[in-house]
């Protein structure tokens, strides 16, 4: 959910831009879920350092899902957080299903092992949701699924289904209550045509209410600042809420709100408003 990417930016906002701290409104209300849109591998350090930073700043349980297993932190997440604490990775599960069918079990399942959870998980993570769709990047025998579509529809339709029905559990065995959380990463596919990568989308956001693109920057910004690279981060969609100032303004619900990261030939990985 926006409110826990906004809780990491600002937890790792360059130092140089912390006074403008004030203005890291969280974009998005209580029941949103946010579709990350962009890189592969950037979006999944992404989605780890969101669970790390839920689980360690946030006091949340986190089931992270993921097709392949993850051996080891990337090593921008390494600069940020070196050593995670024991008690912060004991609040996240991970689990990795391997087709589209386990991953729809595993996450109807959330629903029957809350009565062996001390306390159910109030934020759910599905790495690269094309490799479900469609299979790994890279395989042979990568084919989507006849109605691809259709499937991205199903399969949000559950995610969202399953965050209500753990934040009615949140809501009647938590002291603290609060609403379980979505965040789900998508890349578009290369051997995909255009108009079915937006047919997808389109999909995805009828139930993904935050839109947060990255989207990299090409020119000649990143190394005239020193920077190995240099991304833009959009939120946008039905699910945004401004500044109750911007209210008599031209600004719209679905216009689009920005951070950049920042990322240093050493590794070192920070966030900034635009």
């Amino acid at each position: 959910m926006a409110d826990v990417l906004m809780h990491m930016f600002t937890k790792f906002m360059s130092q140089t831009d912390s006074l403008k701290d004030a203005r890291a409104t969280p974009p998005a209300p209580a029941q949103c879920s946010v579709l990350l849109v962009g890189e592969q591998n950037l979006g999944r350090s992404v989605l780890l350092l969101a669970a790390i930073t839920a689980a360690s700043q946030m006091n949340m349980r986190v089931v992270f899902f993921a097709q392949t297993q993850i051996q080891s932190l990337p090593v921008t997440l390494q600069k940020c957080v070196p050593t995670p604490s024991p008690e912060s990775l004991k609040k996240i599960k991970f689990c990795y299903p391997r087709t589209l069918e386990e991953l729809l079990q595993q996450v109807a399942g959330l629903h029957e092992s809350t009565n062996t959870l001390p306390c159910p998980p109030s934020l759910i993570i599905v790495d690269r949701l094309e490799e479900f769709l469609c299979g790994p990047a890279g395989d042979s025998y990568r084919e989507c699924h006849p109605s691809e579509q259709s499937c991205a529809a199903h399969l949000s339709a559950l995610l969202c289904d399953s965050a209500a029905f753990l934040t009615g559990l949140l809501e009647q065995q938590t002291s603290n209550p609060g609403p379980c959380r979505v965040i789900a990463s998508y890349t578009k596919p290369k051997e995909q045509s255009g108009e079915v990568s937006d047919q997808v989308l389109n999909a995805l956001d009828r139930y993904f209410q935050v839109r947060c693109t990255l989207d990299k920057d090409r020119s000649y910004k990143a190394t005239a600042a020193g920077l190995q690279e240099l991304w833009h981060i959009y939120f946008s969609g039905t699910g945004i809420t401004f500044d109750p100032c911007t209210k008599d303004t031209d600004v719209r619900p679905s216009s689009a709100q920005e951070w950049q990261l920042l990322m240093y030939p050493g590794g070192l990985m920070e966030f900034q408003l635009a």
